[in-house]
């Protein structure tokens, strides 16, 4: 078996994964990056970037790349029911010039941040290969091993960063148990329908009759729909057909039933994502930290997930490079990031539980109290709070410039 040595093994080549690479490489570390999928035709979800992340990303200096690329500028997150807007947050009343939310397919994001990656002699990108194991050295992860057969490689880091996603594979081989919160009622079918122009212009909460729906405009030519179904409640449902199914969708979405039927023609055009939180109950041990969905998951609600997954990278960041320079990967040093990052995570957790409490229960007491405590939020100093929170977190994430090189 052929083996390397490196400063820094991340595993996952997602948005978490691939900005905290090129942080680490532009300040002088070596990095390799392992990502299972061979091509950018993979499955994604999340496809709204905030405010936040979009002021990180330019600090990056990728943003520009992204935009050249595409997306639509959405202004506004709404929640309609039955035709009248109970709630329009206005984006464009944050500061310039992120003053917007950005849809754009997740491919996009990834595709710049691999080309900034790939303009870094020092970083290393291996696609195409799963991790199968890690390296100990008694407690102590060492480093990793990917591919197999004659093909099974060893890379042995300074640090092993575990960015491969919700159910993280790098997680479970390093022995960390992770607490899954079954906090929200609903999950989410999405799908996407043509649109030979912008439908909506912001993201939109949209109750009708039926379950609650999340629509926004999908760059370049597409509506994204999800509409929102029981907890677990999807076999059931499937089991009654694709007739029925389409069917209970059109009726939630009055307006855009047509293309609906069109267009939805079986269960494969949609895809189910189980709606949970949870964390991991530790984030770090000797020689490894988890980032991103491996260490925090989220729901839909509030489109924060490559929002932390951007923000982890950025926070994770000095604290890694603080461990090379010591020579110093104990547990200790390395929960740093934990330590800032928790609080946080648990407030979006508890935020993303409310939100989906308000906009998306139904039943008589929670359809008479909604337009009620939507009209009081936007009159209350309460409304600038959540929007700062949604849109930037609770506390400022910067870009530790004084650690780049390059």
């Amino acid at each position: 078996m052929t083996s390397m040595t490196t400063d820094f093994c991340v595993v996952g080549g997602g948005p978490a994964g691939l900005s905290l690479a090129l942080l680490l490489a532009r300040s002088g570390a070596d990095v390799v990056v392992i990502e299972r999928a061979r091509s950018f035709d993979r499955e994604y979800r999340g496809e709204i970037l905030q405010p936040g992340a979009l002021e990180l990303l330019d600090q990056l200096g990728v943003l520009p790349e992204i935009r050249r690329r595409g997306g639509y500028e959405l202004e506004r997150f709404q929640l309609v029911d039955h035709g009248r807007v109970l709630m329009d947050v206005d984006y464009r009343s944050l500061r310039k010039p992120y003053n917007f939310l950005l849809s754009l397919p997740q491919r996009i994001l990834i595709e710049a941040l691999h080309l900034a990656c790939s303009a870094q002699e020092n970083l290393h990108l291996i696609d195409g290969s799963s991790v199968n194991s890690l390296i100990f050295d008694e407690d102590r992860v060492v480093g990793a091993v990917h591919g197999s057969g004659d093909g099974a490689r060893q890379v042995y880091a300074h640090c092993v960063v575990a960015a491969d996603g919700r159910y993280s594979k790098v997680r479970r081989l390093a022995g960390i148990e992770y607490d899954r919160i079954e906090a929200f009622e609903h999950d989410v079918l999405w799908f996407k329908i043509p649109a030979d122009e912008r439908r909506v212009h912001e993201v939109r909460v949209y109750r009708d009759a039926g379950s609650p729906v999340l629509l926004h405009d999908s760059y370049p030519d597409r509506l994204q729909v999800g509409w929102t179904l029981p907890h677990k409640g999807y076999r059931r449902i499937a089991e009654r057909g694709i007739e029925h199914v389409r069917g209970e969708i059109a009726k939630a979405v009055p307006p855009y039933a047509d293309a609906i039927r069109e267009h939805i023609t079986s269960l494969t055009d949609l895809t189910l994502l189980d709606v949970f939180s949870g964390t991991a109950r530790q984030w770090a041990r000797d020689g490894l930290v988890l980032i991103g969905d491996a260490a925090h998951t989220h729901g839909p609600i509030g489109a924060q997930g490559l929002n932390l997954a951007i923000q982890d990278a950025v926070t994770v960041h000095p604290v890694l490079m603080r461990s090379l320079n010591t020579r110093n990967d104990g547990v200790a040093v390395l929960s740093e990031f934990e330590r800032q990052r928790r609080p946080s995570i648990q407030k979006v957790h508890a935020l993303q539980s409310r939100q989906g409490k308000a906009m998306l229960s139904a039943g008589p007491v929670a359809d008479a109290i909604r337009p009620v405590a939507a009209k009081l939020l936007s009159y209350t100093p309460l409304y600038r709070k959540v929007l700062n929170q949604i849109a930037y977190g609770d506390r400022p994430v910067r870009v530790h410039y004084e650690l780049l090189v390059a």
